[in-house]
């Protein structure tokens, strides 16, 4: 299995604050674990800047030039309570979104390749007009877009088992018919979103759990609510936002999750990858807070692309 990954030093740059969680110190814990020897075999490849053209796809111009105002000459920016911007912040945002559309360029251009995206920003949480959640631009959503328009590909599964719902994700597809979006999430939990009921044109998936579930409930929810109506809805394309942050260690949340479980979770997409796409499949990360759990759980995740079954 060819396995490709993308990084770019601007995500270093962005600088989100003194404390904040969602901070540089992750890039540098899951790069140092993706340094050793067993993953040699990576093709490593830098993001390229993404231009505004591709921000469109998802998000309006005015809101796109609201970020870009709001990007800060010297010191920080507050768009909410929680999201922080820099001066180096628009650029790392536009990378991002770089990596997760050259990672699509590169899985179809390889039939059985794909991807890892270790990018900051994360994006699942920005909606098309509004950014939140220490997300700028949706990097997933974006990407999924310039897979349809620039592919022609007829029908894109999204799968993201970040503890905290994709409500961006959810609302840049949730009247689309040929994009499906699976999500597993700590409920009720930030942002709100993800209630079972909750499911758009019908390809909309939330299933959420309670705090305190496991890895019994988790991988149950997984194999009965998940996994049959991606097989069933045939991806030519699978796209997963990789949120880390349901393990049991993770500060932001209350799920008990392992590595194990993220092993397992990516093995069983990667077979949906070779049955419907050709083994396409373009993973883009989103949250995970505790350096050694964040850096375990992707280690396992990039393990698992690289055998791609």
């Amino acid at each position: 299995m060819t396995t490709f990954l993308y990084t770019h030093p601007s995500f270093l740059r962005h600088d989100t604050g003194p404390g904040h969680p969602e901070n540089a110190q992750r890039l540098y814990a899951i790069l140092a674990a993706l340094n050793a020897p067993e993953f040699a075999g990576l093709i490593r490849k830098e993001a390229p800047r993404a231009d505004f053209d591709r921000l469109r796809l998802v998000h309006p111009q005015p809101y796109i030039d609201r970020i870009w105002r709001s990007i800060p000459r010297h010191g920080y920016a507050y768009l909410d309570a929680d999201t922080v911007v820099s001066p180096d912040s628009g650029e790392a945002a536009l990378h991002a979104v770089g990596a997760a559309c050259a990672a699509v360029d590169d899985v179809m251009a390889q039939p059985g390749a794909n991807a890892f995206c270790a990018v900051r920003p994360p994006g699942h949480h920005a909606e098309p007009t509004c950014a939140m959640g220490f997300c700028l631009f949706n990097n997933v959503a974006i990407a999924a877009q310039y897979a349809r328009v620039r592919y022609a590909i007829e029908r894109i599964a999204i799968v993201d088992f970040d503890v905290h719902h994709g409500n961006g994700t959810q609302a840049a597809f949730a009247s689309e018919a040929k994009v499906l979006y699976a999500s597993t999430h700590q409920y009720p939990w930030y942002p709100g979103s993800g209630a079972a009921d909750e499911t758009g044109l019908g390809t909309i998936i939330n299933v959420p759990l309670p705090a305190g579930s496991g890895s019994e409930e988790f991988r149950q929810a997984v194999e009965m609510r998940i996994l049959p109506p991606v097989d069933h809805f045939r991806p030519e394309l699978l796209f997963i936002s990789a949120g880390f942050d349901a393990h049991r260690l993770d500060p932001l949340a209350s799920l008990e999750l392992s590595e194990d479980d993220y092993a397992w979770i990516t093995r069983e997409l990667c077979r949906l990858a070779q049955r419907h796409a050709a083994g396409r499949l373009v993973s883009v990360l989103e949250g995970g807070y505790h350096l050694e759990a964040l850096a375990l759980s992707v280690a396992v995740h990039v393990r698992e692309l690289l055998q791609g079954e």
